[in-house]
Parts: C-alpha cells; sequence; structure tokens
C-alpha cells in the first residue's frame, strides 16, 4: 500500500499541532532545555508590579560576565506579582543551553515599577542602585543533555516590597528559585535509515507529540513527559511501518529504544 502523497502531508499536519517536538539530532547532543517560571507568594497589596527585560543564566562558578547567557525566548513586560498568587505561575523565559552546571539566574529589571495600595492609590517601586546590574540569584543546578528543566522563581511580595517610611516604597526582591527536570524524551536508531520514518509518540490519553528521523536514521524526540507510551513509525508505504509498545518514560532521562528494525518487503 503506497501512501507517497498521504503521509508526507498528513505527518505535516499533526506536527504543526503537537506541543513539544524536537527530533533534530544534530542540535541534541550536548544542549538541555530551560523554562523560567514566575509564581508569587500573596502580599497585602492590591497589586505588585513589576518590568522584567530579561532572563539571564550564568554557566560559570566565578562571577564574570563572560559567563552569562541570555534566553533568547523572553517574555517582556509588567507582571503583577499577585496574578500568580495560590499556585498560578507563567511562562517568563525560555532557551536551548549547553548542558552543565548553571550557577545563577539573573533578572534584568526595567524602570517602569508600580505598587497599588488597598487604598487605590499608585505609588512608585525604587528599584536599589545596588541592582542595576539585575536581580542576582543562585540557582546552582545541573542539566542534563536532552532534558526539559523548569526554574521557578517564587516571588515573596511582601517581603520584596520595603515601606521606606515618608510614603515610598523600594522593590528588593525576594525569591526563592525552584529546578526541577520536567520532561525527558525518547531517542534511537531505524534501519533501513533510507525510509525515513515519522515517529508518533502516543500517550495512554492519546496526547501525541512526534518528529522525523534524520538522514542516518537518528532520531530524538525531546519533551516527553513521564508515562508509558506506544511509539508509531510511519513511512510512505505501509508495509514499513511498525510499533514499540509500553515504552516507558522518566522526566529527567532520554530513553534510549537501540535500533529500530523496519519491515521490508
Amino acid at each position: 500500500m503506497k501512501r507517497k502523497h498521504i503521509i508526507p502531508f498528513l505527518l505535516s499536519a499533526l506536527l504543526l499541532g503537537f506541543s513539544a517536538c524536537d527530533s533534530d539530532t544534530d542540535d541534541s547532543t550536548g544542549t538541555s532545555r530551560m523554562e523560567v517560571r514566575l509564581t508569587d507568594a500573596p502580599g497585602d497589596y492590591e497589586e505588585v508590579n513589576v518590568e522584567i527585560e530579561s532572563v539571564q543564566v550564568h554557566k560559570e562558578d566565578e562571577d564574570n560576565e563572560s559567563g552569562w547567557i541570555t534566553l533568547d525566548e523572553i517574555h517582556p513586560g509588567i507582571y503583577n506579582l499577585l496574578d500568580f498568587a495560590n499556585g498560578r505561575d507563567t511562562l517568563l523565559a525560555s532557551a536551548n543551553l549547553p548542558a552543565g552546571h548553571i550557577s545563577q539566574i539573573r533578572l534584568i529589571l526595567g524602570d517602569d515599577n508600580t505598587l497599588k495600595l488597598k487604598d487605590g492609590s499608585v505609588v512608585d517601586l525604587k528599584t536599589p542602585s545596588g541592582q542595576t546590574s539585575g536581580v542576582k540569584l543562585q540557582l546552582n543546578a545541573d542539566l542534563e543533555s536532552d532534558v526539559t528543566y523548569m526554574v521557578l522563581l517564587d516571588f515573596d511580595a511582601a517581603k520584596s516590597v520595603v515601606a521606606r517610611g515618608n510614603g515610598q516604597y523600594n522593590l528588593k526582591p525576594v525569591v526563592r528559585t525552584i529546578t526541577q527536570a520536567i520532561a525527558g524524551g525518547i531517542r534511537g536508531k531505524v534501519t533501513p535509515a533510507e525510509y525515513k520514518p515519522g515517529i508518533y509518540v502516543i500517550s495512554a490519553a492519546n496526547d501525541t507529540i512526534g518528529g522525523f528521523a534524520n538522514d542516518n536514521g537518528d532520531f530524538l524526540i525531546k519533551g516527553v513527559e513521564a508515562g508509558a507510551y506506544t511509539v508509531k513509525f510511519y513511512t510512505e508505504d505501509a508495509a514499513h511501518d511498525t510499533t514499540v509498545e509500553n515504552v516507558s518514560v522518566t522526566k529527567d532521562q532520554i530513553k534510549d529504544l537501540g535500533t529500530i528494525e523496519l519491515p521490508q518487503e
């Protein structure tokens, strides 16, 4: 049964809707995925608005500027910290980073920081001059290759706002950092490589992510949450398709399926 026109189109259409997909093995070795999310402990104010312009991480143990890496997928803007209280959070920045040790994270803040008091009045939040280079936080996380991590920045709004006694307020961020692996992945190799199959990773709830094997037959599907999956390999000819059942993935590892031999006519 030939599917030369149907399957490539179907795979392309489905992949556009996949929530996480990365099978480009050329970029897989030695990199990790990091997401930085923002949450907050409640404070006794109507709003605590903080302008965040950039997020950086430090790759060296020494505190020198050459070690800082700016996360390239940033959502800059003014965030009301109280919008993210009681377990809520929001994605602040993300990036693919070299695997290895991350010692610090730094928030580059803007000047448009304000506080809305209980009486409805709005006052400026002044940032001390010592924080002009950014708010530095200790992280001390080890990133494993190809694993996806979340760094949760837990602001304490009540402690971060300091009254100066003259109706003015300073912003001295008190932030707890939490780093955890949130997704692993599935890798392997198909043979014959020239079949170049599309790969579906299907959960018990029928959620699907996927990708394609490269010219050498190698594949790597990143961002796979912990659980049991069915992995289906689709080619232009159904005679070469195959399925691997009960593939168990943990959130901090890349599951290696080894060599998958596709049926040959």
